[in-house]
């Protein structure tokens, strides 16, 4: 759906790249996550994608056409929700959707159906000045998804967002890519990246350090260990295992079999271990 060869950038003015010499690819129906700190150049990298920075160096085919020979028609099936969100304050959630989706020529969805999805549907007709941030992210997603689009860019989606209302909104990317949807994310949220990306790319400084499955790439940088927490008699013990041959350790066995297990543990790296040891960077 989106390839990227030897894509460069530079801001009007500035002296230094901003993307330097970014090749990778998102195939149908992927949730493919950028995961980098604040100014690595993610949301550069997808401004450019979407059309609204021009003047790129390298090559950017979406929908097997470049990029730069598409017309109006490509934003009938592409859909775009930005960290901070772009709405009219003055209007109501309903008064906003309404207008958005005249701008369409093809079939949209009906706003109804898409506030009870991000759970809104009560505040429908409260202006969006008195949404909260959380509310209007929920409610930028709905603009996303007016236009049924093929490729979904969402740019830090559960910004703001409280526990529950980040699980809905990851669970209705998760449905767009069972709908076949191609999603292209950005987040700094390692947890997100890893429920539901099926691979990331680290960037950092514009440019890409590895691109992988989190799962892959947890497994190549993890230890081969359990750890395992039990009680003997009145205080709390650990030991440490390979993992390899553990069904024939007579010790682990041992332990499982006449201690009260308070925990046990593979010792794979999380994404944001692989993040740091990867790029020398942090992410906040």
């Amino acid at each position: 759906m989106i390839n990227v060869k030897d894509l460069e950038f530079t801001y009007p003015g500035n002296n230094e790249k901003t993307i330097k010499g970014l090749s990778f690819s998102i195939a149908r129906g992927e949730v493919f996550g950028f995961l980098g700190p604040s100014g690595a150049g993610k949301s550069t990298t997808q401004k450019i994608i979407i059309g609204i920075l021009k003047n790129y160096k390298g090559q950017v085919s979406v929908f097997d056409n470049e990029l730069s020979g598409m017309g109006p028609d490509y934003y009938e099936r592409v859909g775009v929700a930005f960290e901070f969100p772009n709405l009219y304050t003055k209007f109501t959630a309903m008064e906003n959707l309404d207008y958005f989706k005249a701008m369409y020529k093809g079939e949209t969805a009906e706003p109804e159906s898409l506030l009870e999805l991000v759970g809104l549907m009560k505040d429908a007709r409260t202006r969006v000045s008195d949404y909260s941030k959380g509310m209007k992210m929920r409610l930028n997603l709905c603009r996303a998804l007016l236009n049924n689009p093929d490729i979904l860019f969402l740019d830090e989606p559960t910004s703001g967002l409280d526990p529950v209302n980040a699980k809905k909104v990851r669970e209705i990317i998760l449905s767009k890519k069972e709908e076949g949807k191609t999603v292209f994310m950005t987040t700094h949220n390692m947890y997100v990246a890893d429920e539901i990306c099926d691979r990331v790319a680290f960037i950092v400084d514009g440019k890409l350090s590895l691109i992988d499955s989190p799962r892959e790439l947890k497994l190549k940088n993890g230890k081969k260990v359990v750890k395992i927490e039990y009680r003997f008699q009145d205080e709390i013990r650990t030991s440490e295992f390979e993992v390899d041959g553990l069904g024939e350790n007579t010790q682990f066995q041992e332990i499982v079999k006449n201690n009260c297990i308070e925990t046990i543990h593979s010792q794979e790296a999380t994404l944001e271990d692989v993040f740091i040891r990867t790029t020398g960077r942090k992410l906040l």
